[in-house]
């Protein structure tokens, strides 16, 4: 049965011009005019039977009656308008009363364009609830997808498509205290409690792994800090080591050599030529007959780099024979500073979870555990993968984007390299994303390869079932070429100007209007644009029931309170340890 039974005495005008995707509607009656506002929904009459066309009332403007010459606007809109009371209405999609099977099917193409005198409703009462129930039917799922309840009708449950969402990568911003937190939780939530959800979220600052943060289906890793060094079973005890090995020719290099170095080209050539021949003895000593004559520089293959720095440091004193005497080697002392930043960043234990592994980590199965652990479940139960937190917040900043590309690069392979029908769909949630993909990278080499795989991810995940969420306060400051990629926005409330045009460059045309009330969001209402959701529309983020810690320091609640919970000699041992725990 069609939803929509108007009366023509509902009508609030007809249609004055046509223009794609914009529609101007006269209105004869001042008080029909008065009810109105920006961003309502209207329905006009398509001139197919059983259809009406979906707007959103961009700018409502009223008659000029005192004015013979009214001012030019930028409206867009010629002057002899201003006599008129006038709706511009940008039109969204079509309603179809029959569609196949189906009954009251909505879909964001626009079939036809309205006749002129075409009559116009408004969408409100109990036709909203109506409407926004039949387009958020869900798929028959039986934890379907949902983030909260319509701005507009409270009583109607705003369902989004938790397939597009993933498929074609998503955003999640908003401005700190906009409730963009919460907003990730209740997403958590729902992906937590399917049987065979398959996602990663890396939790940067560690608001994710708290205390409240607990339900099934979800798990908690860590980096490993200083305190976690020269232990065995790290990988059973949920901390992450990330061995050196596991890093490409290029990025190691990033870490390690000073592109302004004079002998920078020779450093890089031996450096090469002793890893490769390291990995081939390695190879050698596990009496290995699968790989050696397949492997490259790149290849994940483990090798000890105390033999490398023995090997660079004789290379770097090394005399030889001459004509009458022993003379200086061909790299004698050019290898000096390269050796010292390898020495330096193999003692540095805030680099240990790279530099300073164990035996086990050495080992050539162990880097099927790390994926295991990655994109599977546990080791009790691997077939339930869930949703894994990898707490980074111990991670020193400089090396960040690098350590988090790594596992983006490691979870990206491994998919690649799997038959497509053994492929399991696994998404990454990025929190804090402008950090790790930034839109600038300051020339930092390391930084930049860390970026290069989210750009590969946003452009080619799809194929291999890997999905991406950027989540960030500043989408200012997050790669464009990413952001492009994204299809679905969640969009909290924004403050900022550059933010904001950000977000609008992304919408289509006749949706950049929505834009508008970004900054204007209540804490915890977003605007949901995207594949996900059939119309683009406010939300009101549900409360999730697993809490992150991020609540917004209340400054003159703590200043007006009679003692200080300040616990410095804590804090400094940490600082001194680089662990929290």
């Amino acid at each position: 049965m069609a939803i929509f039974n108007f009366d023509d005495s509902q009508a609030i005008g007809t249609v004055f011009s046509v223009d794609t995707a914009t529609v101007i509607i006269k209105v004869q009656e001042l008080e029909k005019l008065r009810k109105l506002h920006v961003n309502q929904l209207v329905a006009i009459r398509s001139a197919k039977a059983g259809q009406h066309l979906i707007g959103l009332i961009n700018r409502i403007t009223r008659k000029a009656s005192d004015e013979e010459n009214p001012v030019e606007s930028d409206l867009g809109l010629s002057g002899f308008l201003f006599t008129e009371n006038i709706l511009k209405v940008n039109l969204i999609g079509t309603l179809l009363d029959r569609h196949g099977l189906k009954e009251n099917v909505f879909k964001r193409n626009l079939d036809t364009v309205p006749e002129i005198e075409a009559q116009c409703f408004p969408i409100d009462g109990e036709n909203i609830t109506k409407f926004m129930t039949t387009i958020s039917s869900q798929e028959n799922y039986k934890i379907p997808l949902t983030v909260g309840k319509y701005s507009i009708d409270e009583q109607a449950q705003a369902f989004l498509d938790g397939d597009k969402l993933f498929q074609r990568h998503a955003v999640i911003v908003g401005s700190t205290g906009s409730g963009k937190s919460w907003c990730v939780a209740k997403l958590i939530e729902q992906i937590a409690q399917l049987p065979m959800a398959n996602c990663i979220l890396f939790d940067i600052h560690g608001e994710y792994s708290g205390k409240e943060f607990k339900m099934d289906g979800l798990q908690h890793l860590r980096v490993a800090n200083p305190s976690d060094l020269g232990k065995t079973g790290n990988l059973e005890n949920d901390v992450l080591m990330l061995p050196y090995w596991l890093l490409t020719y290029e990025e190691m290099l990033a870490m390690l050599l000073d592109r302004s170095d004079s002998n920078a080209p020779n450093q890089a050539m031996l450096f090469s030529k002793t890893v490769f021949a390291e990995k081939m003895k390695y190879l050698d000593e596990i009496g290995d007959t699968t790989f050696k004559s397949s492997i490259t520089i790149d290849s994940p293959i483990p090798y000890k780099l105390e033999n490398i720095l023995k090997e660079l440091a004789d290379l770097d004193q090394q005399m030889v024979e001459g004509a009458r005497t022993e003379k200086q080697g061909p790299f004698f002392g050019k290898l000096t500073r390269f050796v010292q930043r390898l020495e330096a960043k193999t003692q540095d234990k805030r680099l240990g979870f790279l530099f300073q592994i164990s035996e086990d980590e050495l080992d050539i199965n162990w880097l099927n555990k790390l994926c295991e652990r990655l994109m599977l479940g546990t080791t009790s139960n691997p077939k339930k993968a869930g949703v894994k937190i990898i707490d980074f917040s111990e991670v020193p900043s400089d090396v960040l984007p690098l350590v988090i590309g790594l596992v983006a690069r490691l979870v990206f392979t491994v998919q690649q390299w799997t038959i497509r029908e053994n492929q399991h769909p696994i998404a990454l949630l990025c929190d804090e994303a402008h950090l790790y993909i930034p839109e600038r990278t300051n020339q930092d080499a390391a930084a930049e390869l860390g970026l290069k795989s989210f750009e590969r991810i946003a452009k080619e995940g799809r194929k291999y079932g890997v999905s991406l969420t950027v989540i960030s306060q500043r989408p200012a400051e997050v790669n464009r070429t990413v952001l492009s990629q994204c299809n679905n926005f969640i969009a909290l409330r924004l403050s900022n100007a550059e933010d904001q045009a950000v977000i609008k460059r992304l919408l289509p045309d006749n949706l950049s209007g929505l834009t508008d009330v970004l900054p204007i969001l209540d804490i915890g209402e977003a605007l949901v644009v995207g594949d996900a959701s059939l119309l683009p529309t406010r939300i009101i983020i549900d409360e999730p029931n697993i809490k992150p810690e991020s609540a917004t320091v209340k400054f003159w609640k703590e200043w007006s309170a009679d003692t200080s919970k300040q616990d410095i000699a804590t804090a400094v041992s940490g600082l001194r340890k680089q662990s929290k725990s």
